[in-house]
């Protein structure tokens, strides 16, 4: 009997790493809750949108772009804002953008967006690829929790 116990104990620790190797290790992105609020600017707007990560592994953002003019990444800090390069998706977590935190900057508008149109952006992310999503220009006070 004892000679079955330690094949049968490297069996075990085999299958539980080449269960942590399986799918869950991969990030799982998927997008919610975009928008842009009509820009008051005509050169700039700033868009809103939650990134969701089912998978076991992190993420990161490295870019985002818009054929409506160039896109950085912010964050807010205190009362100022800061540019960031790359933003982390954490493991079954969340990359939150949203009014008063941080958000996305669109910049050098080549067109202002208008209330009742879509503006697609590209979210480049270092392990997953790219993620192509359609962002429904609100009216310039729009709320996300009242949906006015």
């Amino acid at each position: 009997m004892r000679r079955l116990v330690a094949p049968a104990a490297v069996l075990t620790g085999a299958l539980v790493l080449a269960g942590c190797g399986s799918e869950d290790s991969k990030a799982e992105l998927s997008v919610s809750g975009a928008y842009i609020p009509q820009p008051v600017s005509d050169s700039m707007a700033a868009g809103f949108l939650t990134v969701t990560n089912k998978g076991g592994t992190k993420d990161k953002l490295t870019s985002v772009t818009s054929d409506v003019g160039e896109v950085t990444a912010h964050e807010t800090v205190g009362s100022s804002m800061q540019e960031v390069k790359d933003v982390d998706v954490p493991a079954h977590g969340q990359l939150v953008f949203k009014s008063g935190g941080s958000h996305l900057m669109f910049e050098k508008l080549k067109r202002k967006p208008e209330q009742g149109e879509k503006v697609t952006v590209k979210l480049h992310f270092a392990e997953s690829g790219t993620v192509t999503v359609e962002m429904p220009v609100k009216s310039p006070t729009y709320n996300p929790k009242t949906g006015h």
